[in-house]
C-alpha cells in the first residue's frame, strides 16, 4: 500500500510537468507495466482528479481543467526556497499576486517544521527589502507566456517597443529569463526567421495561443549568454569597437564583458565590443575603465572622447 501511494504521488509529480503524456512513457518512468499505469489513473479519478485519456497508438493522459491541487512533496531545502520565493514575490516585481503571496506563505509557515519555520524566519528578520522601481509584469502575462513556453505552442502579442511604436509578433516561444526586477522571453520570431528577445511588461498576449510546434533547438551558447549579447550590445541604436591593451582572460577576470561583448586579438589585447544610447555616455564609461586602449570605430566615438579628455584636463589645471 505505502508503494502504491508513493506510486500515485508520483505520477501526479508527472502529469504536471508536461500538457499529455504517452502511456508508454509514464510506464517508463514509474518502471511499472502500462496496465499498472491504467489502474493508477482509475485510482486518481475515484480521488477527484480528472485525468482525459486518448485511445490509439499515440494515445497518452492528460491532466484535466479543474482538477484540485495534488499534494506536494517537498525536501527541506525545496521547502524554505518556495518559502523565500514567496516572501519576495510579495515584496513586489510582478503586479497582481503580493496578497495571495503572502497567504500562501502564511499557509506555509503554518505547517513546516519548525527547524525550517527558523531559518525562514531569520532569513525575514535579518534582511531589509529595497523598494524597487520601475514597470511591473502582470502574473496573468507570465503565467499564458510559460504556459506557451511548456507546451510548445505559438504566441500572437502586441509588443510595444523602445520608441513606443506597437507591433503585432507571431513567435514559438522558448524560454522566459529573469534578470533583476525584469522578466524576458527568447522566442523564434517566424516573420524575421531567426531569434529575438522580447521584455514581458511590454508584451499584450492574444489569445488563443497555438498551433503547437516542434521545439527548435537553443541558441548555441544558450538561453542566458543569448539574452546577455542581447541586451549589451543589439538592443542599442549606437555601438562601436575598442581594442584593449589587455588579454580576453585579463579583461573577463576584470568584468569588462559585463558591458559588452569581449572578442581576443592576440596573447596581449582584445576588442571591446560595447553599445549604447549615445556616444557621450559610452566615452564616460570607457573612460572609468583602468586599462589603456584604442577606438576602432567608430569616429563618432573618437570625437566624444577626445571631448571628454579636454574637458577633464581642464578641469584638472590649475
Amino acid at each position: 500500500m505505502k508503494a502504491t501511494s508513493a506510486r500515485l504521488l508520483r505520477l501526479l509529480s508527472l502529469l504536471q510537468t508536461r500538457k499529455d503524456w504517452p502511456g508508454a512513457d509514464l510506464a517508463d518512468r514509474l518502471d511499472v507495466s502500462p496496465r499498472t499505469v491504467r489502474r493508477d489513473v482509475d485510482r486518481l479519478r475515484e480521488l477527484g482528479y480528472p485525468i482525459l485519456a486518448t485511445m490509439g497508438t499515440g494515445g497518452g493522459y492528460q491532466l484535466g481543467a479543474g482538477a484540485a491541487l495534488p499534494p506536494l512533496l517537498l525536501d527541506d531545502d525545496e521547502a524554505v526556497a518556495v518559502a523565500v520565493g514567496l516572501r519576495t514575490a510579495a515584496q513586489g516585481g510582478v503586479s497582481g499576486i503580493e496578497e495571495t503571496s503572502v497567504r500562501a506563505l502564511a499557509k506555509l509557515l503554518q505547517v513546516l517544521p519548525s527547524r525550517l519555520r527558523r531559518r525562514v524566519d531569520a532569513l525575514g528578520t535579518f534582511t531589509v527589502p529595497m523598494p524597487g522601481s520601475g514597470p511591473t509584469v502582470d502574473s496573468d502575462v507570465l503565467t499564458l507566456v510559460a504556459s506557451a513556453c511548456r507546451d510548445s505552442e505559438r504566441l500572437r502579442f502586441d509588443y510595444e517597443r523602445h520608441d513606443g511604436t506597437v507591433s503585432r509578433r507571431i513567435v514559438e516561444p522558448h524560454r522566459l529569463v529573469s534578470q533583476g526586477r525584469r522578466w524576458y522571453l527568447v522566442a523564434w520570431d517566424t516573420a524575421r526567421e531567426d531569434w529575438r528577445t522580447f521584455r514581458a511588461d511590454r508584451m499584450r498576449p492574444l489569445t488563443p495561443t497555438g498551433p503547437r510546434v516542434p521545439p527548435r533547438e537553443p541558441p548555441e551558447q544558450g538561453v542566458a549568454a543569448y539574452l546577455a549579447e542581447r541586451m549589451n550590445v543589439h538592443m542599442w541604436p549606437h555601438q562601436a569597437r575598442i581594442r584593449l591593451a589587455v588579454s580576453a582572460e585579463e579583461a573577463t577576470r576584470r568584468g569588462i564583458g559585463n558591458y559588452g561583448r569581449i572578442e581576443p586579438a592576440d596573447a596581449y589585447s582584445c576588442v571591446l565590443v560595447c553599445a549604447g544610447d549615445s556616444f557621450r555616455l559610452m566615452a564616460c564609461y570607457l573612460a572609468m575603465l583602468d586599462v589603456d586602449m584604442e577606438v576602432e570605430e567608430p569616429d563618432e566615438l573618437r570625437a566624444e572622447m577626445a571631448a571628454l579628455a579636454v574637458r577633464l584636463n581642464r578641469a584638472a589645471s590649475d
